[in-house]
């Protein structure tokens, strides 16, 4: 149990904080649906749409990690299991003395008939 001592402090900080609870941070706060694309308003004829200060940082960010990320891509190392399989069977063959490639055996008896 609490000590008279304590709930007296408990009480004081309590008025002193206007009885707000602390961790419900107030009542959900949301933007109420306008019918305009993201909520801005259309401009006057002639006027210009000014970027706010992080839209630039935005555009950079997420077009050049998309960027790099096609670039990483595209070099990945093939680690596929049929890329895998295809070279040791190629190392295999070449150690037994076979050939992997087939090469046609160029007949000339048949282009002289």
């Amino acid at each position: 149990m609490l000590q008279s001592s304590q709930t007296v402090r408990l009480a004081r900080l309590g008025a002193q904080l206007g009885g707000r609870r602390l961790a419900s941070h107030g009542a959900p706060q949301f933007n109420e649906p306008s019918g305009y694309l993201f909520g801005e308003k259309p401009l006057a004829p002639g006027q210009k749409r000014v970027k706010e200060s992080w839209e630039n940082i935005w555009y950079i960010g997420m077009f050049g990690s998309m960027a790099f990320a096609a670039v990483m891509l595209y070099y990945k190392p093939d680690n596929g299991v049929e890329s895998w399989a295809l070279r040791e069977a190629k190392e295999r063959m070449e150690a037994r003395g076979e050939k992997y490639k087939y090469e046609p055996e160029s007949s000339s008896s048949s282009s002289s008939s």
